[in-house]
């Protein structure tokens, strides 16, 4: 009798937790349909979706893919997509996923299943009168995370626009980042070159001042030549810069050679000596990131005696604190 009791116990527990996940989904598909609504409206503004290559437009499918989302989910959606693109500007296809009868002279065509961008040219045809013809077919289902939009050129079958959006924004987030990631190691597969600067300013115990620009480059792009500007050790120089980027932790060595321009200037008018610097003057660097930021620490030794420790900017403006 206590082991039939504890077994229908658990039975109760296990329905109970079961039916979470379903109401859990609907709030998901809710909070997800007003995030997208934000990100339309933040493409729209940003012009990587263009209304002249969108509308007018017909909606093809809004299918819930959960029960509790059944009864309101078509018209929400609807209601996001009419928010984004205006009152007038979209039609809905309800043939579109229903089986489809067509009758031609001589021949009777039934179709169900995933419907084709010619269909939707066809029955877009026959049902929109003397209305202007739809451009883009629009898809906004649920999905088991949120919900997945659409919107394909119905002329070139293009893909406009498509996304999978949740309430975080956690798959916008990884889309980007591995976006990113690709378009990173494909041109480091190519060897392009980018371009760095850095404002470096070794105050403490000794002192160098400097910017340089640089451009990465190599097989691995782990290599970085160009010029540099001191202002201080020594005062008003130039000259060029080189650096590489180690592999095993993300730090850059290299060095500086630099020409200063006072005792340039006055050699090359008169006999003398070493005005404020040497002529020449060799800078060796490390460079340290702090984390992802574009700041790091930078230790600098000079052959003019100056050792210093201070911070790096990094392709950033001469004043950081603007962005």
């Amino acid at each position: 009798m206590l082991l039939k009791r504890v077994m229908a116990a658990c039975v109760v527990l296990g329905l109970a937790l079961g039916s979470t996940p379903a109401s859990a989904g609907a709030d998901t598909t809710r909070d997800s349909l007003a995030r997208l609504e934000e990100v339309l409206a933040l493409r729209l503004e940003d012009g990587r979706l263009l209304p002249r290559e969108v509308l007018p437009a017909i909606i093809v499918s809004a299918e819930p893919r959960i029960e509790e989302s059944r009864d309101w989910y078509a018209t929400r959606a609807i209601e996001v997509l009419q928010s984004t693109f205006g009152q007038g500007t979209l039609r809905l296809c309800e043939a579109c996923m229903a089986p489809r009868t067509r009758v031609e002279e001589g021949t009777l065509t039934y179709q169900s299943g995933v419907i084709s961008l010619d269909e939707i040219v066809r029955l877009d045809e026959d049902s929109r009168g003397k209305s202007e013809a739809a451009r883009s077919a629009i898809w906004l289902d649920e999905t088991r995370g949120g919900v997945s939009i659409r919107i394909i050129d119905l002329h070139t079958a293009r893909v406009i626009y498509a996304q999978n959006v949740d309430p975080d924004l956690v798959e916008n987030a990884n889309t980007q980042r591995m976006h990113t990631l690709s378009a990173e190691l494909e041109r480091r597969a190519r060897g392009d070159s980018i371009t760095q600067a850095f404002v470096d300013m070794a105050l403490y115990p000794g002192q160098h001042i400097s910017l340089d620009w640089t451009e990465q480059w190599g097989a691995n792009n782990s290599r970085l030549s160009g010029v540099s500007l001191s202002l201080y050790d020594p005062v008003v120089g130039v000259g060029a810069a080189h650096y590489r980027a180690l592999d095993m932790v993300p730090v850059l060595v290299g060095g500086k050679l630099l020409v200063s321009l006072p005792t340039a200037i006055v050699r090359s008018v008169a006999d003398g000596g070493d005005i404020i610097d040497p002529l020449v003057t060799a800078v060796g660097v490390v460079r340290v990131p702090f984390g992802r930021s574009n700041y790091g620490a930078i230790l600098s030794v000079s052959t003019n005696g100056e050792i210093g420790v201070g911070i790096s900017l990094m392709n950033i403006s001469l004043l950081p604190v603007i962005p």
